[in-house]
């Protein structure tokens, strides 16, 4: 038996696979985010161990004889979230999450004093680790000067499980301190925030072995004693999930945030647009990123500003979408990454009259998010000519994926054929669980990480994406008008 466990922004989820890797049973806990001032974002990392304390203790309490099999467990979690712990193995304040946006100002510091960009093949962004422990240090001098180890937030899970320091590749990519192109630390760049390989955990491949269960929670489960295997960040787990792990393959991501993934045979950095350019959670093989930090989040803030639920707002569309809408919505509450880079670009509707109706606002807010991603698109499938992406077709996956009428927004405002696979779980604890088999196994990805079945194809409606071509040029001029011409701070 093989466990994979998912660290989410809102959740924790766990999924128990059999020797034949199908699904026996899984489990979930919710997490909650704290916003103490405008563009912050934390959550308490022990909050994580208490999640996954409860779904551990919901599968042992369903299923104790597969869990008592288990040999392997996997690790997936969020991004970027700067995790620092004492030399007590205990968090000094709370975590700073992905889209987290108070460290612009160190961005711009760090850009000036190293070559962050050459080195990682990434901008320096708000959302990754290393300007978060810039900002630490200088508002926050008493609690830096404390840090022992700086974890991401699946790796503190890690600690808890298995008293070791470690991560994988693909989500020590997201740090800012990878030499992305050599799968190694950069002395260099550690240096530039005044930290060392002291400080960091060490690092693994995704299917490989990083520590083995603690033998207080194996009792606690009745397990034997189970290893641990390196695992990957939540976009790379994914696709492990869905067997997007050769070129040629990619997913579109419909979460909190948005993701439009490809993988790569060699990094292929296109800091221009604010790709992001990092390691797969295998060896040899790379990945680009576009990211969107409001998808569904998106629809979920309208929901609450309209005292309604995100499945009545979309119930309110027709169940197929014939015309574009009149107004235009930038998803940028968070900020945004690809294509911009700026942690001050904000939302906006744009086109407002008085017969603008709240349904027009709901589809104007998928529409949105649809160009969001379509700029991702663009900005990772045209790199150069010698590393160029072509994605004809893509899994969709995540929460929002559920509405039918936001895919087919989509498919016509990116102009690429949706699959849907059939019904299951193809997220990131899939993937977690898939690398966790590669680790004690030895079975090569390529035979572990098979793709769905799939269960419809969403094609694009030639109408509209005639209307979307020209809803999309529309949107491309609003945020260099709103925003004074800002261009990706490099």
């Amino acid at each position: 038996m093989y466990l994979g466990i998912d660290i989410g922004t809102s959740g924790v989820k766990i999924l128990l696979l059999d020797q034949s890797h199908k699904l026996v049973g899984s489990a979930s806990a919710p997490l909650t985010v704290t916003r103490p001032e405008i563009s912050w974002s934390e959550q308490d990392p022990d909050d994580w161990i208490t999640a996954v304390t409860q779904a551990m203790d919901e599968l042992h309490q369903r299923y104790p004889r597969p869990l008592s099999s288990v040999c392997s467990i996997g690790l997936s979690g969020q991004m970027h979230g700067a995790v620092l712990i004492g030399e007590d193995d205990k968090p000094l304040r709370p975590c700073i999450l992905w889209n987290d946006g108070r460290s612009e100002q160190q961005c711009n510091q760090l850009s000036q004093i190293a070559d962050f960009k050459g080195i990682t093949g990434n901008l320096v962004m708000p959302g990754f680790t290393a300007p978060k422990l810039r900002w630490v240090e200088q508002n926050e001098p008493d609690v830096f000067s404390k840090i022992h180890k700086v974890l991401l937030p699946k790796d503190y899970v890690r600690l808890w499980l298995t008293g070791t320091y470690g991560t994988d590749l693909s989500d020590a990519s997201g740090t800012l301190w990878l030499n992305v192109a050599q799968r190694d630390w950069s002395d260099t760049l550690l240096t530039a925030t005044h930290l060392s390989r002291q400080h960091m955990p060490a690092l693994s491949e995704g299917n490989a072995i990083t520590g083995q269960l603690r033998s207080q929670l194996a009792k606690r489960w009745h397990m034997s004693s189970a290893m641990v295997a390196g695992g990957g960040g939540d976009n790379a787990a994914s696709a492990c999930g869905m067997g997007v792990i050769a070129p040629g393959n990619g997913f579109i991501s419909l979460g909190t945030s948005g993701v439009v993934f490809a993988p790569s045979p060699s990094p292929q950095p296109n800091t221009p647009r604010a790709v992001h350019s990092f390691c797969h959670a295998f060896p040899d093989m790379w990945h680009t990123m576009g990211v969107t930090l409001c998808a569904a989040d998106s629809l979920s803030w309208l929901a609450n500003v309209t005292n309604t639920s995100v499945t009545t707002m979309v119930n309110t569309l027709p169940n197929k979408i014939e015309r574009a809408s009149d107004v235009q919505f930038l998803p940028y509450l968070s900020g945004e990454r690809t294509p911009h880079n700026d942690a001050d670009a904000r939302g906006a509707f744009v086109g407002l009259h008085r017969a603008t109706s709240s349904e027009d606002l709901v589809q104007a807010v998928m529409e949105g998010v649809g160009f969001a991603l379509t700029d991702c698109l663009s900005a990772i499938t045209q790199v150069d000519a010698q590393h160029s992406t072509k994605l004809n077709s893509a899994f969709v996956v995540g929460g929002g994926s559920s509405s039918s009428q936001w895919l087919e927004i989509i498919a016509a405002a990116m102009d690429i054929d949706l699959l849907v696979p059939e019904q299951g779980d193809y997220g990131a604890a899939l993937g977690a669980a898939r690398l966790a088999i590669c680790a004690v196994t030895g079975e090569h990805i390529s035979s572990v990480c098979s793709q769905p079945k799939v269960s419809k194809v969403i094609h694009p409606n030639p109408s509209l994406v005639e209307q979307y071509q020209r809803s999309y040029e529309k949107f491309s001029t609003i945020y260099p008008s709103l925003y004074h011409e800002r261009v990706p701070k490099d």
